[in-house]
């Protein structure tokens, strides 16, 4: 390579962070949760099982693409500087070195539960004779009917390996066989319809909290699957595979149908990684990547597999609120509130005022009840919504049946492609319909991921129509989970933009020009720009000239070079994203006047609040989007104004708590990696202050 080529190819990838590798790194902090002693323990396990879940999806879907690119003999440089082959070896020496650390923590954290009494029992020797009766007992009468041993040979090639799914691999001789003969293969999968840990039965005088994963009493069992053999070994593993969807949404006459097709190829999706328990017999380990054909992405692993089920344990265990953090209660907004605290119509105080609301602080039951109050107020004539990730028994949803069988007129936009909920939503749409509600499944081509809901009402002026926008789903379970913000307004320009925005989705209208909202794929990138230059044309003119921006992801690269020329113009740029950041903050002559922190902690940070100084007027936004390439390009998104000066405060204080953390914040060093913040003060942590909601919110 001529040195010029080399040059250039080190200033790309020093003027951005590769994006794989910087989602690597938020998984770091993710799990640094898990091994901060200051946390209880109990909520330390849940980050150990999200480490997990996270990786799962990591390999599932990016992994599986850069290794697709690999196959198809793509060698490009991404504008980090990286080529596919290089970048998959990175990752996985990263991931493996993560996965290690991982499970070093799980070890010691169970040392420490064992302490406190709870404890799992891996071995059937260390049981007592009551409790082994137990698991036999709970073996023979539950787990051997759903078992189903799978041999390999000549005449049985190698079953389905369902992705994600725990195997045991068991490898075997026949008895009486010399034992250097060739060993006989056979799989059995762990069924996932049973609970993946057993209580056990308390020993006598003993408090303790003992368990016994169900791998272990399978493998105690393994003879009863194979007669006339004995088991040399036994090991789990487990499989990922591409879980990608690719549709053809142009040639599908029924989308719904497509998906549904889609999720079946799924289970089929090529090798990704193999992950192993340590110490497997190498004729299973080689039986294994023989059939896989995964390469050097094999993880093993000095515990049990999927540590995803540690969420559940931590969740359901009882009498150790000791070891979790102290529930709390989330308010009602006060602005719907009597005085004598009950709750009051939300209609005649929007059409009056405004509304913001921030989760999980304030309760979300403030959304739902807009939605029920719509449903049953006979003044309302129509409800439209999107919906993209729904929880399991959603009241929300139930009430826009209702709403329907009542007769309005009820429009839900349901995004079918919202990854791993696709089937949730597809029964979800089924049952809207059948209500008699009109279910669109969006545009070809593009995800649905807007966050908005009109409701039309016939009032003594005429039709008023009410909005609620909101960074997060709707979604009452992880309203508890996520920080959210969601504005209710009846301002009549957000109200005129949400009819055309639900007209575009459903109907043949050509995108508008907008007059308060921002709505990607058509023009939220450009009115991005516009914003941040407008902050860079300000700093050149010596007026004031500030942005901060909290999102959970930065890779979109034009947006990045905005952001380092606002910089070098001299605009003050904070920026607050929880997970992947492609920007190089601090860099002379590019990103010295660009601060980037990311915060961790107990709930996940999700909303999306943009500020910006625009000479002493601000201009302060929510938003759906963040700024990666899916979002500004391949997803219908909004960006919605505050106009409210009260509520545009509100917003500010939020930013400003996340901007003062010195406990859970992490800050972006130019080389890439976050350094902890250590307090030289008091200690400040942005999610337990903006529990007691007068911190940040203006009445």
């Amino acid at each position: 390579m001529a040195k010029n080529e080399e040059k250039a190819a080190r200033d790309v990838s020093n003027r951005y962070v590769n994006r794989e590798l910087s989602w690597i790194q938020f998984n770091r902090r993710v799990l640094e949760e898990a091994q901060d002693p200051e946390i209880p323990l109990l909520e330390r396990i849940k980050f150990l099982s999200i480490v997990s879940t996270n990786l799962d999806e990591f390999m599932s879907v990016r992994v599986a693409g850069i290794i697709d690119q690999i196959k198809a003999g793509y060698q490009k440089k991404d504008f980090s500087g990286y080529t596919p082959s290089v970048l998959v070896k990175r990752i996985m020496k990263l991931a493996e070195e993560l996965v290690d650390d991982q499970y070093r923590t799980y070890r010691d954290v169970m040392r420490q539960l064992a302490k406190e009494g709870i404890c799992f029992v891996h071995s059937y020797d260390d049981l007592n004779a009551s409790q082994q009766k137990a698991m036999d007992q709970f073996f023979h009468e539950i787990v051997f009917p759903v078992l189903t041993p799978m041999a390999v040979d000549q005449s049985r090639p190698f079953p389905l390996v369902h992705t994600l799914g725990v195997y045991l691999a068991v490898v075997l001789r026949r008895e009486g066989d010399d034992p250097e003969d060739e060993p006989y293969f056979a799989i059995v999968q762990v069924p996932s319809i049973l609970p993946r840990y057993i209580e056990l039965p308390l020993r006598l005088n003993s408090k303790k909290t003992e368990m016994m994963l169900i791998e272990s009493v399978i493998k105690r069992h393994i003879r009863t699957l194979f007669s006339g053999y004995v088991p040399v070994s036994v090991h789990a593993f487990r499989l990922t595979r591409n879980a990608d969807l690719t549709l053809n949404e142009e040639g599908a006459e029924d989308l719904l149908e497509e998906i549904e097709k889609e999720l079946r190829k799924r289970r089929w999706g090529s090798p990704v990684r193999l992950e192993v328990e340590r110490g497997m017999h190498p004729f299973a380990l080689e039986m294994l990547t023989g059939e896989f054909e995964v390469g050097d992405n094999i993880f093993d692993f000095d515990g049990p597999l999927d540590l995803s089920f540690l969420m559940k344990f931590s969740v359901s265990l009882q009498g150790y609120d000791h070891l979790r953090y102290r529930d709390i209660k989330p308010v009602y907004p006060k602005e719907f509130t009597a005085d004598d605290d009950e709750h009051v119509d939300l209609f005649p105080v929007l059409a009056k005022q405004d509304v913001l609301v921030q989760h999980p602080f304030e309760s979300f039951d403030a959304v739902t009840d807009f939605i029920v109050q719509a449903a049953h107020d006979p003044k309302v004539l129509a409800i439209k919504i999107t919906l993209y990730r729904v929880s399991g028994n959603s009241v929300l949803v139930q009430s826009l049946a209702r709403a329907a069988e009542a007769g309005k007129q009820v429009t839900v936009v349901v995004e079918l492609k919202a990854r791993f909920d696709e089937e949730r939503n597809i029964a979800w749409a089924r049952r809207l319909e059948k209500a008699g509600c009109h279910v669109v499944y969006g545009l070809v081509g593009l995800k649905t991921h807007c966050k908005i809901t009109l409701v039309v009402r016939q009032e003594q002026g005429g039709l008023q129509r009410y909005v609620h926008v909101g960074t997060g789903n709707y979604n009452d379970a992880t309203a508890k989970l996520y920080t959210d913000v969601g504005l209710f307004t009846s301002h009549p320009v957000i109200g005129e933009d949400a009819s055309a925005l639900f007209n575009e989705m459903t109907g043949y209208s050509a995108p508008r020009h907008w007059k308060s909202f921002g709505v990607a794929p058509a023009d939220l990138r450009d009115k991005l720009f516009e914003l941040i230059r407008n902050e860079a044309e300000n700093a050149k003119a010596g007026k004031p000239a500030k942005i901060i921006v909290k999102i959970n992801s930065l890779s979109h690269q034009e947006m990045l070079d905005e952001l380092y020329a606002a910089s070098q113009a001299g605009v003050r740029i904070d920026l607050i994203v929880r997970g992947v950041c492609c920007l190089r903050p601090g860099v002379p002559g590019l990103s010295e006047n660009i601060r980037v922190i990311s915060i961790v902690d107990r709930f996940l940070e999700h909303s999306r609040i943009f500020y910006f100084e625009n000479a002493g007027d601000p201009k302060v936004y929510i938003s759906s989007a963040d700024w990666m390439t899916r979002n500004l390009t391949r997803r219908i998104e909004l960006m919605c104004p505050v106009f409210d000066k009260k509520l545009q405060q509100s917003l500010v204080n939020i930013l400003h708590l996340c901007l003062e953390d010195n406990v859970k914040a992490r800050e972006l060093k130019s080389n890439g990696t976050y350094i902890r913040l250590q307090p030289d003060k008091a200690a400040k942590r942005s999610q337990f202050s903006a529990m007691t909601v007068d911190n940040w919110k203006v009445f």
